[in-house]
């Protein structure tokens, strides 16, 4: 499949500010399942800086804006080719050992009803018990919007029993850990189709490791692997570590933001199939996908 992604985040000062500092997270991963064609990052009144591919494989690049400025626009422009690879992340280059991701974090740190929701099922092999696991936090957690925020824990959505896929990705992991297998939060995109399912442009899942299989994708919020309808930006231990656009403004202006992401896929050429649908993000989990990318402080 191939997809055109738009996606805009504006930030807005009520009083200028001096500088604004960023790291953008925002290329997709390089691996068999995705292809990325032309791929542009705008950051109006920007200077690009250095950028490199960490231990995870993600790509990052800085840029710095210099002030006064009360606006600043990230802007994404590009094509990204998918296939289908059940889930699996073959072929992505990466050098942190898989136990790093072993390590809890506030959003993350299992309470006795995570601990027991891990322990309520048992499978085959490690991978199918990472299916399991999948299914019993679809169950747990209904995707509801506006009943959480993006500092809600995993414990916290898991006592809601509601959530969307911010909580469901974090309950996920934290159960796989409970069971000691790896798992990490992973940020992108998700192509909606037209059948009526909660899905968003901006989404979230996890990644379980699965000894020689290695990383494996999970969707809780939807029940499923990533297919081709996903586009891979980048992984973390949690939605804070993985946030596609951390950085920090420097001066005193009140900062305001606004998202907007739009996937829709490019007609194929002549012989080839196509599938329906285009995606925008709904207003819940979208708010919490770009609080997750706003990562903007202040001094």
């Amino acid at each position: 499949m191939k997809l055109k992604i738009t996606h805009e985040t504006r930030y807005s000062y009520d009083t200028p500010v001096q500088a604004l500092v960023q790291s953008l997270r925002l290329t997709p991963s390089v691996y068999e399942g995705q292809r990325v064609g032309d791929w542009q990052i705008s950051v109006s009144g920007g200077q690009r800086g250095a950028a490199f591919r960490d231990g995870a494989g993600d790509w990052i690049e800085g840029w710095t804006v210099r002030g006064p400025v009360e606006v600043v626009t990230v802007t994404i422009d590009g094509l990204v080719e998918t296939r289908d690879t059940a889930g699996v992340l073959r072929g992505h280059r990466e050098w942190v050992n898989p136990l790093v991701y072993l390590r809890d974090t506030p959003a993350t740190r299992p309470d006795d009803a995570l601990r027991a929701l891990a322990r309520s099922v048992e499978g085959e092999d490690a991978l199918d018990l990472a299916h399991k696991l999948c299914a019993a936090v679809n169950q747990a957690i209904e995707y509801r919007p506006g009943v959480t925020e993006a500092a809600t824990s995993a414990a916290q959505a898991l006592e809601l029993g509601q959530g969307v896929c911010q909580d469901h990705a974090h309950a996920l992991i934290a159960c796989a850990r409970v069971r000691n297998l790896p798992a990490r939060y992973v940020s992108g995109y998700l192509h909606s189709r037209e059948d009526g399912e909660p899905h968003d442009a901006a989404h979230a899942w996890a990644e379980i490791h699965v000894g020689s299989l290695g990383w494996v994708g999970f969707d809780a919020a939807n029940a499923c692997c990533p297919d081709d309808r996903y586009v891979r930006l980048g992984s973390g231990l949690d939605a804070q570590d993985a946030a596609p656009v951390r950085g920090m403004a420097f001066g005193q202006g009140v900062e305001a933001l606004a998202v907007r992401v739009h996937v829709e896929e490019v007609p194929p050429g002549p012989g080839q199939a196509q599938s329906q649908g285009q995606g925008e993000s709904p207003s819940q989990d979208q708010a919490q996908w770009q609080d997750q990318q706003s990562g903007q402080r202040q001094q």
